[in-house]
């Protein structure tokens, strides 16, 4: 895949004939050519011909790649050292909010990920083509990425001409800029368009030297497909990592690439966690309907959701299916999502007697869906993704369970591991691999991912996270300095300076959002209302204009409802119920009319896991609110919350002014 379709200096650009340069465009086009397409690119090819036709030493690129969305840039022009991204709107007479946010989206990508423009002035263009002139300011954010040009087919070169001659910089190789390192790090909604519309994983993941390729995690997982098929086995792999590294990205990848049901290898991505599942449909059904409009198609919303669930599945579906057949499902590769999070026996058991009416089930539900893949006569592989420190509901197995079945009942399987797999985060100080055979255990490196690729502008951010939850004074204050400058972490007592803080950093359309425990009860006083719930689909996907949109702060979403999820930009709303006390964490649930400690191991365990989730949901930068409390309020006390924003001062984090 070409980076830009065309790039050539301006001279050869306004050389060129627009046949020759269409050709090119064409040429380097991935997918089925639209008439709309096409005469967009005409449209184009006039208007640039004839505003640039004064330009000398520029370079012109049509159809940059933007990995991280699978999208491209209508043009860049780099000119005077400076980087201009232009999205084109032909016939629009208005500049649209959505596209100047568009257009911003694409000037902050290339600041956040391109490697060459790191350090430079990016200027955003939205070029209305018959829209009216409008006056423009130069205004530059921290970044130097500026406030958007409004411009139209006959004052692009105006405008282009004006900031130019006042942001001059040093000159840019144009070759060494097209050739720059790219990081792409998008959003798990952003990398499942991506992937479901034929993008390969590489070309939307980071492939630097500093993570593990996700895209070797996939090769070394699709070698242990064809070797299981090759030899009739059956087989299952653990991927492991840290929160954000990119394991739902590597499900969901291999789950598309293997998504094959006439060479009798249907895979499918399963996930017990409904709001994940829920929010990655919608937005599959609504990117191909959007897309089909783009093209002068037409695809019903209820057409497209029926494709996306066949690619994305509740877990609890397939299992309910497998539960009313005894033959081998039709899937001959799974992926469980958040496999860690799968029921115990007990748990398990309780659901089957209650709701299903199986009064004597006892198997747990790891050791079910393992029998359901083992009915295949021939070969099966299941890839489980797991993630450390994640388990955050009752009856929630973790990892033992899984192995417990292999050992007990599925000895035949071969097990690929990585090393990390032994880490106490994972086992919980078991010793899991204690009766398996060597020959069924292979480790494989490659299937840990280590590396946070949500938290892009540092990826020490799930570190630090851990070492505050541990209590790691040392190394709290050691890893809040190195990233301080680069992913802001505040704290504050005050929502409406939280919400003002989330305001003033997003741009575009990056995403913000309130988030907090579920548990957080006490919270409703200053208009938190756990209990009120959400509809994950209009919170993460619905627009600023909505107000059951995530963008209104007002409806909060809880651990349960972003774990798998993220936003830009957050404010984790911290209650009473985790409070730190005299150099540890207090453990506590709200009964009644008052806070009850937690004795039980296991659900202090949750508790922590939710914290740890709610932390490591923000790309960009978190402000953290824990209210003052109210002396008159014998469950708000100030000092079930001051010490633990005291606690979160002394390591460090600044105070929101």
């Amino acid at each position: 895949m070409k980076r830009a379709y065309y790039s050539k200096t301006i001279t050869e650009f306004l050389e060129d004939s627009k046949s020759s340069i269409l050709g090119e465009l064409t040429l380097h086009h991935e997918f089925a050519l639209e008439d709309l397409q096409r005469n967009s690119w005409l449209a184009q090819i006039d208007i640039l011909k004839e505003q640039f036709s004064p330009l000398k030493d520029a370079y012109i690129l049509f159809e940059y790649s933007i990995p991280r969305m699978g999208k491209r840039v209508d043009v860049v022009l780099i000119l005077k050292g400076i980087v201009f991204v232009l999205e084109f709107k032909a016939g629009e007479k208005k500049h649209q909010s959505y596209a100047i946010d568009q257009v911003i989206d694409y000037a902050l990508d290339l600041k956040n990920f391109h490697e060459q423009s790191h350090a430079r002035k990016i200027v955003p263009v939205l070029v209305a083509t018959e829209a009216p002139s409008v006056s423009n300011n130069l205004l530059p954010h921290q970044d130097l990425v500026f406030t958007p040009l409004k411009a139209n087919k006959n004052n692009l070169y105006e405008n282009i001409y004006w900031a130019s001659s006042k942001l001059e910089d040093k000159e840019i190789d144009p070759i060494n800029w097209v050739k720059s390192i790219y990081k792409p790090t998008p959003t798990i909604i952003e990398a499942a368009q991506a992937l479901y519309k034929g993008h390969r994983v590489e070309k939307i993941s980071r492939s630097d030297a500093d993570a593990i390729n996700l895209s070797k995690t996939s090769n070394t997982i699709f070698s242990i497909i064809e070797e299981s098929k090759k030899k009739n086995q059956k087989s299952i792999c653990f991927v492991t990592g840290v929160p954000g590294a990119g394991k739902t990205l590597a499900g969901l990848n291999i789950a598309n690439q293997r998504h094959q049901i006439d060479t009798g290898e249907h895979a499918v991505f399963l996930s017990g966690n409904g709001p994940l599942v829920e929010v990655l449909q919608e937005a599959l059904a609504r990117d191909e309907v959007e897309t089909a409009k783009n093209n002068g198609k037409e695809l019903t919303k209820k057409a497209a959701l029926s494709k996306t669930k066949a690619f994305i599945q509740n877990i609890h579906h397939f299992r309910d299916e497998a539960l009313r057949i005894n033959e081998a499902p039709v899937e001959r590769v799974v992926v469980f999502d958040e496999a860690q999070r799968a029921w115990n026996l007990a748990q398990t058991s309780s659901f089957m007697r209650r709701k299903k009416g199986f009064s004597n089930f006892s198997m747990s539900e790891p050791e079910f869906l393992i029998s359901v893949m083992d009915r295949h006569q021939d070969w099966a592989v299941i890839i489980c993704l797991i993630g450390g420190g994640q388990e955050i509901n009752t009856g929630e197995a973790g990892l033992f369970e899984w192995f417990s079945a292999l050992q007990r009942k599925y000895k035949n399987w071969n097990i690929y591991v990585s090393n990390e797999l032994s880490d106490e985060e994972y086992t919980r100080g078991q010793n899991i691999f204690s009766e398996i055979e060597e020959t069924y255990l292979h480790i494989q490196d490659e299937l840990h991912l280590s590396v946070s690729m949500r938290s892009y502008r540092s990826e020490k951010v799930s570190k630090l996270i851990k070492a505050i939850l541990d209590c790691d004074i040392l190394e709290v204050k050691n890893l809040y300095l190195q990233i301080s400058n680069i992913y802001p972490i505040l704290l504050t007592r005050s929502i409406q300076g939280a919400r003002n803080w989330l305001r003033s950093k997003a741009r575009g359309n990056e995403r913000t959002g309130v988030i907090t425990s579920s548990g957080a009860y006490r919270l409703k006083p200053i208009g938190i209302h756990v209990k009120a719930g959400i509809d994950p689909k209009n919170w993460f996907l619905n627009g600023k204009e909505d107000i059951r949109s995530s963008y209104f702060l007002e409806d909060v979403a809880t651990e349960f409802d972003i774990q798998g999820l993220e936003l830009d930009w957050t404010c984790v709303a911290w209650d009473a119920n985790f409070r730190f006390t005299d150099g540890r964490w207090e453990y506590m649930d709200f009964r009644g009319s008052q806070w009850q400690r937690i004795k039980d191991e296991t659900r202090k365990q949750y508790l922590k896991n939710s914290y740890r989730v709610l932390l490591t949901r923000a790309r960009q930068g978190m402000v953290i609110l824990i209210p003052e409390g109210d002396q008159e309020d014998n469950t708000r006390m100030p000092e079930f919350y001051n010490t633990t924003f005291q606690y979160l001062q002394n390591i460090g984090l600044q105070i929101l002014e």
